[in-house]
């Protein structure tokens, strides 16, 4: 089975960093349903504990996207998204929030020119998330909230709101009927400003109204 054959070599491509051609895989995933079982089973090969997600939507009316994130950080990294994550309780209500930084990467030898769906298969090309101090889950005024971005040798973006959903916990509910986890899980909400380019290490420092600061390293 196709499938079942690019579980297999997704797995191999996050063990030992190769890539594969997207070209070689387009009947593997025809279509969403195809796209979340491989990932469900390459997780599963690779021992992942399934308590780290991230999920998005293009708007508050979606469509909305969700995988399991690597809990490795991974290396070759395309570049970093801001984010907000939340931890929620076992109703699945947020309780904490905290500044996060979702590193991404690609199985393909296309990056992110891979087709939709083959992205969607691989963890929607994530490659780890580094979490900042963890503070009580309360509203803020998101979409006026400043944020900026420093990363090592280069020029730091600084802009207010910029979420596709206005309110970050506004993915949660469509995250719940795919996830479906227990207490404690970590999900991370979706990209302020789109994806960042690394001309360096993804090493550097977030801050975001409301929430502080958080200085980062993946070597970290």
């Amino acid at each position: 089975m196709k499938t079942t054959a690019l579980i297999e070599a997704l797995a191999v491509c996050h063990r030992d960093g190769t890539h594969l051609n997207a070209a070689d895989w387009l009947a593997a995933v025809r279509n969403e349903a195809d796209a979340y079982a491989v990932q469900e089973g390459v997780a599963q090969a690779l021992g992942w504990r399934l308590d780290r997600w991230k999920s998005g939507g293009a708007s508050a009316q979606g469509p909305f996207s969700h995988s399991p994130v690597n809990p490795v950080v991974g290396t070759a990294l395309l570049g970093v998204e801001a984010e907000v994550a939340l931890r929620v309780d076992a109703n699945g209500m947020p309780e904490a929030m905290c500044i996060a930084v979702e590193l991404v990467a690609s199985r393909w030898a296309e990056g992110l020119d891979a087709p939709a769906l083959l992205r969607m298969a691989d963890h929607q090309s994530n490659a780890g998330l580094l979490l900042g101090p963890w503070q009580p889950y309360r509203s803020l005024d998101w979409a006026r909230a400043e944020w900026r971005l420093q990363l090592e040798g280069q020029p730091d973006i600084v802009r207010r709101g910029g979420h596709s959903l206005a309110n970050p916990a506004g993915v949660l509910p469509a995250w719940l009927q795919h996830a479906k986890p227990p207490g404690g899980t970590v999900v991370t909400t979706g990209a302020w400003g789109g994806l960042h380019p690394l001309n360096g290490p993804a090493r550097g420092r977030l801050a975001i109204e409301g929430l502080g600061e958080f200085s980062f390293s993946a070597a970290a």
